[in-house]
């Protein structure tokens, strides 16, 4: 699953503990644990999520196992995201493919606390598309990745969701190329924070001629960046300043600094 280096444990975290509202209590899955195959879906979760931390991986499958097999969503999205990751169980995208689809078929009710999972099936469903999944049904769909970036990014507002989208949109992928739309959804993704939006906007710029706001965000990004994605941003940010004129560059040092110091964008 991309998503561009999200921190994707403490994204799975986060959303779990926000959908139950306070940590669980720990108990083991056994008959005196209070907790059964036929608990309630919101019991089996958040049983599920407590095993989780704990370290009982296979405790917490059987949890959510039974919690999504009752329609709950963060159950089906926590199971989800163990397949795609490998995380527990053994690694299965086609199985994370066929859950992540049942969680975006299902919808979601403005403001409704489930809307982090139904985003994240939304973003991570895109990039099956995106790459297609080996010896599966899914074949590379770019079109149907771009359509589900779009409503991601336009709907909810996801700078990763955006990012893809205005790589896509440059890139010509599942529909034509165009300069405009693409730099407009990467500068969305960029003042939200995200530093693959800025190295990609700041190379696009660049090579338009805006040499020293250009290499700042790329040197912003390089930066800010995950160690995931650090190779590909220093790269064409080193690129970039190889080519570049000293007067430009201690310019656009001194403007990466500023934006760096007083958090701007």
């Amino acid at each position: 699953m991309q998503i561009s280096s999200l921190t994707s444990g403490r994204v799975f975290a986060c959303l779990i503990a926000l959908a139950i509202g306070v940590a669980a209590p720990a108990h083991a899955f056994d008959p005196d644990s209070g907790v059964s195959e036929k608990s309630g879906p919101r019991v089996l979760f958040k049983f599920g999520f407590s095993a989780y931390k704990r370290g009982k991986k296979d405790d917490a499958v059987e949890a959510y196992r039974h919690a999504a097999d009752q329609g709950h969503r963060g159950a089906r999205w926590a199971l989800a995201n163990m397949y795609a990751d490998g995380d527990g169980v053994v690694e299965d995208d086609y199985e994370a493919f066929k859950i992540y689809d049942q969680i975006t078929r299902q919808g979601v009710e403005p403001g409704s606390q489930d809307t982090g999972f139904f985003v994240n099936a939304l973003v991570s469903l895109a990039g099956y598309y995106r790459r297609g999944i080996p010896n599966s049904p899914v074949r590379a769909d770019l079109a149907q990745a771009r359509e589900l970036y779009f409503h991601a990014a336009s709907v909810f507002g996801i700078p990763e969701a955006q990012f893809q989208l205005g790589r896509m949109i440059l890139l010509g992928e599942g529909g034509k190329s165009d300069l405009r739309q693409g730099k407009k959804w990467l500068n969305r993704a960029r003042k939200a924070g995200h530093p693959g939006a800025s190295a990609l906007l700041g190379d696009t710029i660049f090579q338009e001629g805006h040499t020293v706001r250009g290499l700042a965000y790329m040197t912003v990004a390089l930066e800010r960046a995950p160690t995931s994605d650090r190779e590909w941003i220093r790269s064409i940010q080193e690129q970039a300043f190889s080519v570049a004129g000293e007067a430009d560059r201690r310019t656009a040092m001194a403007l990466a600094e500023n934006m760096l110091t007083k958090g701007s964008n």
